[in-house]
């Protein structure tokens, strides 16, 4: 029997009442390992420790708190090797991706470290003679973190980084199918001298342990990421529980080639945003929104980079594509290349692999419209749709029609179309002759409409969602 990997309460490590195993999904026959998996009993006793924790590290000097993310970050970095391995056998990313995802999960603690010593007031001049105005920000107390599956160290670390930084205590719920960063994320916090208490760690089912910390009343915010269904729950959830939320949800992103685009750089844009990481990222370009005078030659050269894609073990040097991180995920994206097709597709790859594990080769939807089902609703796999227009004006129209607002791009050689697209796209983030995925840690990170609700994660912005604002006035005399 394999050791099975516990929960993390109170600064110790405590066991539930069951336990699942965490399995490769380019092997299943590799065991990660044994997680246990918490019950509503572990929420509670994980949120009395974050209470019990939080008047002391609110209170505690930002120093303190600067050195212990600090050292957690040189832990995270220290583990780089480690870390990506596991992670690429965990969610299947290629092992460059996994190991760039570790250094950035390390970065996230360096930066915050840095905010911890930067937490910002304003004094200013009342309208009234004689009083003092001051302008301050205070920690919450205790927030949930319900993370995703896709970026399972990544993630973890731009919600947990931010919120330990600005003095809250946490109680994170990672993603069922990928527990081991999360937990390898806890043992770092506890080696750098995080206090019993002030971070903890409940493994289990979303929805048991996410509508629990939802449900508790000790429980002052929410940061989500996942899907659309799962966070409209949650919002609602959360409004009624008068607690502060943010979600990040999912996305149907477009990237517009027009006609003056470097089409040796259009197709490598679309070919990463599509298709690295296996489709799997809510900033994937999943709308391939074409000027019909390159369309052709677009689609051709696009195809051609698609089927030469290496996709295999993502533990091998050459593979550029792993798999899809669960036999139901598979499922689910075979169903939308079927339905493609019935929709009136021309559907060129998008086949399941005859090899053991969850492989799926590329699938590009051409002949697709904007109104079929696959251009509307997200698919999260390697999958893209091409729709192909007359001209800018109705490529924006195209990009903009969608309930999703996450990332867009443009690929052009015109500052005139460039510029009017940065000004023009209904998303949250904009990129220009860059692919759709791909964001830095120290700017701000969410989109509009079904995709994001509350404030931005990442950057500097990041503090605002995990502080209260306190206005103060002293009559000085």
């Amino acid at each position: 029997m394999a050791e099975i990997l516990k929960n993390f309460i109170r600064g110790q490590w405590v066991a539930a009442d069951d336990a699942a195993e965490d399995r490769n999904p380019a092997n299943p026959d590799d065991l990660i390992g044994v997680y246990a998996r918490g019950g509503k009993a572990d929420v509670e006793a994980a949120v009395a420790a974050a209470s019990a924790a939080a008047r002391g590290w609110a209170a505690a000097s930002p120093q303190l708190r600067s050195d212990v993310l600090r050292r957690a970050g040189d832990l995270l970095l220290a583990r780089n090797d480690e870390l990506g391995r596991v992670l690429a056998r965990e969610e299947g990313k290629t092992l460059g991706e996994a190991k760039g995802e570790a250094l950035r999960a390390a970065q996230l603690f360096h930066f915050y470290a840095g905010e911890a010593v930067r937490n910002p007031g304003e004094k200013l001049n009342s309208i009234r003679d004689g009083v003092e105005v001051d302008v301050m920000r205070e920690p919450l107390g205790v927030v949930g973190l319900i993370t995703p599956w896709n970026f399972p160290i990544a993630i973890p670390a731009w919600k947990a980084a931010p919120a330990l930084a600005a003095g809250n205590c946490v109680v994170m719920k990672p993603a069922d199918l990928t527990p081991a960063c999360a937990h390898i994320l806890a043992e770092v916090l506890e080696a750098a001298g995080c206090p019993a208490g002030v971070f903890n760690l409940v493994m289990g089912r979303g929805s048991e342990i996410g509508a629990a910390l939802v449900q508790h009343p000790d429980v002052a915010a929410i940061s989500f990421t996942g899907s659309e269904r799962v966070g409209r729950g949650i919002a609602a959830g959360c409004a009624a529980g008068m607690k502060k939320v943010q979600l990040e949800m999912g996305g149907k992103n477009p990237m517009v080639v027009m006609a003056d685009a470097d089409l040796d750089l259009a197709v490598n844009a679309c070919l990463n945003g599509a298709f690295f990481s296996t489709g799997q990222r809510c900033t994937a370009s999943s709308r391939l929104i074409v000027e019909d005078r390159v369309h052709d030659e677009f689609v051709a050269r696009l195809s051609a980079a698609m089927g030469a894609l290496p996709v295999g073990d993502p533990l091998e040097a050459a593979t550029q594509m792993g798999p899809v991180v669960s036999e139901g995920q598979l499922a689910g994206n075979l169903d939308y290349v079927r339905l493609a097709a019935e929709e009136g597709c021309e559907v060129i790859g998008g086949q399941r692999l005859n090899r053991p594990g969850s492989f799926q080769s590329p699938a590009l939807f051409v002949g697709a419209t904007n109104q079929m089902r696959v251009s509307r609703e997200e698919i999260f796999g390697p999958c893209a749709s091409v729709i192909k227009v007359a001209d800018f004006d109705e490529a924006l129209a195209v990009a903009n029609d969608t309930p999703f607002g996450l990332s867009s791009g443009i690929c052009t050689g015109s500052l005139k179309h460039a510029t009017a697209f940065r000004r023009g796209s209904k998303a949250g983030m904009v990129m220009v002759n860059l692919p759709t995925a791909g964001v830095d840690y120290h700017v701000p990170f969410g989109g509009r409409g079904a995709s994001s609700l509350g404030g931005r994660e990442q950057g500097r912005m990041a503090m605002d969602f995990y502080t209260s604002v306190k206005t103060a006035y002293v009559f000085a005399g």
